[in-house]
């Protein structure tokens, strides 16, 4: 059974750092592409990085792209995402997904079946 277990989310000013983490159980993660998404009330699932399943390839928006890293460990079965400079826009819940195919390019949000639970992040300004 595939489970993805995200935590770090919590309440920050503007302007701080936060780091997510994500530890996948259940599945060959060092075959998978791995990626961070984010949920605002009202608001469609937006991806906001994602990294290929060797970590040799990153991929991030416009909207996050200089302020969010995503890496991945894979002795350790876990993706990160670190937030720099957060602004009131980024509160949302975060949610990490695993691509469905081994080795896959995961290049659009239905490549991903396999999801966590969510993290709430919230942003104080």
């Amino acid at each position: 059974q595939v489970q993805l277990v995200e935590s770090g989310g919590r309440l920050v000013q503007a302007g701080a750092s936060l780091r997510l983490s994500c530890v996948a159980y259940g599945l060959p993660f060092g075959s998978r592409a791995m990626g961070w998404f984010r949920q605002a009330p009202g608001k469609e699932r937006d991806v906001v990085a994602r990294i290929s399943w060797s970590g040799a390839s990153t991929w991030y928006p416009d909207s996050v792209k200089g302020r969010f890293t995503i890496s991945r460990d894979n002795a350790k079965n876990t993706v990160y995402l670190q937030m720099d400079s957060l602004k009131p826009d980024d509160a949302a819940i975060y949610y990490c997904a695993a691509d469905r195919e081994t080795y896959g390019a995961a290049s659009s949000i239905s490549s991903f079946g396999y999801w966590g639970q969510g993290t709430q992040v919230t942003v104080s300004s």
